[in-house]
């Protein structure tokens, strides 16, 4: 195959910036907003054959130039929303119980921004850990700023020092699309780390998966007519010799949902 014909044929496929503000205890540009994705996420993007492309905020105090969120949108081929900071809970209308849970209001308002854009381009999204979150909160949904602290009782859905070698059990809720996907509705093990989850679910979404230890919700879909899909779980640090789910097909959903929205823009 030719060179220019595989880059056609390969997908474009947009990756949130996590964010970094101005911090004078920083050691490098303490003074300047970074924007930044972690190396593994870009490579589970990869790994499929597409090709991962941060879509740096076009806001900010250093703005110029008239490239928006839209622009991104009808480029690209589909949407991944990146892990990290919590959301702020003024997002969906509540105070932060503790100013530790703050989260971050610019990157909710960049990334309500990008899932607006990209579906309104008929593109798909798909979201990972706080990007099940701001789903949920973009379209009407709620969440538990702090499990340990409104749900005690959990299993502990994150753990500092294990980080990405925390795991407990998931499992998939009959006849949704993820069990079609994993061939089943089976108990899976995957990784946790997260302290906020889901707690009022957002209009016409259905819940494909939960924490069978206590019910917390682990994967959602949108029932309309955008394919918008989350899990709470990060798939880009699962690995096959641990056990773990194999997240391929929900990749390959993903990239398959892409590649039609391409097709037909075409």
């Amino acid at each position: 195959m030719q060179p220019d014909k595989r880059m056609n044929e390969r997908l474009k496929i947009g990756i949130s910036a996590c964010f970094l503000h101005p911090d004078p205890q920083r050691a490098v540009f303490a003074k300047k907003t970074l924007h930044y994705i972690e190396q593994s996420f870009a490579h589970w993007i990869m790994a499929q054959g597409a090709m991962p492309v941060m879509i740096p905020s076009p806001e900010g105090d250093t703005a110029r130039g008239d490239v928006r969120v839209d622009d991104y949108a009808h480029w690209l081929d589909g949407l991944v929303l990146h892990g990290g900071a919590d959301v702020w809970p003024g997002s969906y209308g509540e105070a932060p119980l503790q100013e530790r849970w703050s989260g971050d209001r610019v990157r909710d308002e960049y990334e309500m921004a990008l899932i607006k854009a990209f579906v309104a381009a008929g593109k798909p999204v798909f979201g990972v850990c706080r990007g099940l979150q701001l789903i949920n909160v973009a379209f009407g949904g709620t969440l538990l700023q702090d499990i340990g602290t409104q749900r005690p009782e959990a299993v502990a859905h994150r753990d500092a020092d294990l980080y990405d070698l925390n795991f407990h059990q998931v499992q998939v809720v009959p006849d949704t699309r993820l069990e079609s996907l994993l061939a089943g509705t089976g108990s899976h093990k995957i990784n946790s780390v997260h302290h906020q989850a889901i707690k009022d679910l957002a209009p016409n979404f259905v819940v494909e998966a939960r924490c069978p230890d206590d019910g917390m919700v682990e994967a959602i879909r949108y029932c309309g007519p955008a394919y918008v899909a989350a899990v709470q779980w990060h798939p880009e640090y699962h690995q096959p010799e641990l056990n773990t789910l194999d997240d391929t097909p929900l990749l390959q959903d993903f990239l398959n949902a892409a590649r039609a929205a391409k097709t037909a823009s075409t």
